[in-house]
């Protein structure tokens, strides 16, 4: 039988030490946060349901982003043991220059409705953090402004080639003015997805308020405080318009646009061009034989063509036919670290996140962002640790298995 004794203060004093409380609101919702699923979380709480759904939602029954996230879970890593991993080093050399982990901040439209400090929010934790920022043509601050917020960092320009070439390539002038070093030219819009979402949630530009939109809004007064009290929302590199988002895009993006009109775009672009929405290996072997610079393998995160291909199981085929003369990288599904580590150990040279980094700045602006960066950057660390390497340029197929569900049938 243990023997008892009445508990003497000195002993018990060391078990109860209590953590000091953060004061700053902000931090301590973040500081909860673990996961890029927690910053999820948060930004839905935080953020009117229009404006979550548009960054939540994808096209139609929403199975292509489905299938992409599942593609990560269905992994099987494969380590290595006893290596002296006390160490790991994330950095690369990509598009001709440094980057201090393997991802980047990916283009997205009408980022100021998810939470107002938008874009330069992203440009700003993007410098600070050593990664690129790419600034969509349909971003909700001009590329002036990015540049003032990420002065001394990689920027990144996307292009949607418009039916007037004449303002499209006055874009594509005022990024190469403004030090953008790349041209993202993305290729899988020739018409809007069907984002139903956005349809049933009456989502239109200028956000128009209905009895639901009020509602929703009543336990959200921070976002509608910041909402209506900062510059109003409107696309930056666009005159006003009334509608929907969806068909906004339709009598914007031209259908006719052809290889031909890519050749040109290259010819105009001083920096390095990277054509995004690859989704054949087929294109991509067309694409790396015009020499461009590099290919994103993306469905355009499921918002476009539903049961479009999953780009985490492209990437090995493509990797194989064009990697060795062109840089591939990759976007759509990637929620963790682990995602990034898979993808860059089946060739992937960089990756990209969109959902990722709103959802941390829906939660916390431009904190959210850099909460969204750190878990993602310890996330990379620790699984490279975990598989037994201490840079990028070790990892390798065979530390990763694809398990399928999805056999196509012969």
């Amino acid at each position: 039988m243990a023997k008892r004794r009445v508990p003497r203060p000195r002993d018990l004093m060391p078990l109860m030490k209590f953590k000091k409380p953060t004061l700053n609101a902000k931090k301590r919702r973040l500081d909860k946060a673990l996961t890029i699923y927690d910053l999820r979380t948060i930004a839905k709480k935080r953020t009117p349901k229009a404006a979550f759904d548009y960054t939540e939602g994808a096209a139609e029954a929403e199975i292509s982003l489905f299938r992409a996230r599942q593609a990560f879970e269905d992994i099987e890593f494969n380590p290595a043991i006893l290596r002296d991993v006390s160490t790991v080093d994330l950095s690369s050399t990509v598009l001709g220059g440094p980057v201090a982990m393997p991802f980047g901040i990916a283009p997205t439209g009408f980022t100021r409705m998810m939470q107002t400090e938008g874009e330069i929010a992203g440009a700003s934790a993007a410098g600070a953090a050593g990664i690129p920022f790419s600034l969509s043509t349909m971003g909700t601050t001009a590329i002036e402004d990015v540049k003032g917020a990420n002065p001394a960092g990689r920027n990144w320009f996307q292009l949607y080639m418009w039916k007037d070439r004449d303002r499209s390539m006055a874009l594509v002038d005022r990024a190469a003015k403004a030090g953008f070093d790349t041209l993202l030219v993305t290729v899988d819009v020739p018409v809007a997805g069907a984002r139903l979402r956005d349809k049933r949630n009456g989502f239109s530009i200028p956000p128009q308020l209905t009895l639901g939109t009020v509602i929703n809004a009543l336990p959200r007064p921070e976002w509608w405080i910041n909402f209506l009290t900062t510059e109003p929302l409107a696309f930056a590199s666009l005159d006003r318009w009334s509608g929907t988002v969806g068909e906004l895009l339709d009598t914007m993006f031209d259908p006719t646009v052809t290889y031909e009109d890519l050749a040109w775009i290259k010819d105009q672009w001083p920096g390095k061009l990277v054509v995004k929405g690859v989704q054949t290996v087929a294109d991509a072997k067309k694409l790396a034989s015009m020499g461009v610079d590099g290919i994103t393998l993306s469905n355009h995160g499921g918002r476009q063509l539903d049961r479009a291909p999953i780009p985490f199981h492209l990437l090995p085929d493509v990797v194989r036919e064009v990697g060795k003369d062109t840089e591939v990288h990759l976007d759509t599904g990637i929620m963790s670290g682990a995602d990034i580590v898979a993808s860059i150990a089946l060739g992937a040279k960089f990756t990209m996140i969109g959902r990722a980094y709103l959802y941390g700045l829906m939660a916390g602006g431009r904190e959210g962002v850099d909460k969204t960066i750190s878990i993602l950057g310890e996330q990379v660390a620790r699984t490279m640790r975990l598989l037994g390497v201490t840079s990028l340029a070790e990892l390798e197929p065979g530390h990763v298995t694809q398990l399928q569900r999805l056999i196509p049938r012969r």
